[in-house]
């Protein structure tokens, strides 16, 4: 395989309804992130591939800030390493902007600046040979 894709990044931003905290103060599971880390290593395989890919194995998951209810995050991942079969990729979400609602504006929201950065993983990916 040619080394020219190494590098290649994929980046999709998503908010988070409020349907979906799971914990007191609206926090939001971790495992919510490894699953935006499955669509955006999906479009990768897609891009570069022609074919969805299988998510073989994460090497490391670190969760560094809360993600809350009302969060928009950047979920992007980046083509570290290509076999001819494994994808490894490097993740991250960030996030962007965050619910700010308050008695006098229920719909208040503030840019989150500069993002935080609140989940970091590797994870290998495989395709069908070619």
């Amino acid at each position: 395989m040619s080394q020219s894709r190494v590098g290649t990044t994929i980046t999709h931003r998503r908010y988070v309804p409020y349907s979906h905290a799971h914990y007191a103060g609206n926090l939001v599971d971790g495992a919510y992130s490894l699953g935006l880390f499955g669509d955006v290593a999906t479009e990768m395989c897609i891009q570069l591939d022609g074919d969805e890919g299988l998510f073989a194995s994460y090497s490391d998951v670190q969760f560094k800030a809360p993600v809350h209810a009302g969060d928009v995050r950047e979920i992007t991942a980046t083509l570290v390493e290509e076999g001819t079969r494994s994808r490894v990729m490097a993740f991250m979400v960030s996030v962007v902007a965050r619910g700010a609602a308050t008695a006098e504006s229920p719909g208040a929201a503030a840019l989150v600046t500069p993002p935080v950065v609140a989940t970091t993983a590797t994870g290998t990916v495989v395709v069908p040979a070619r």
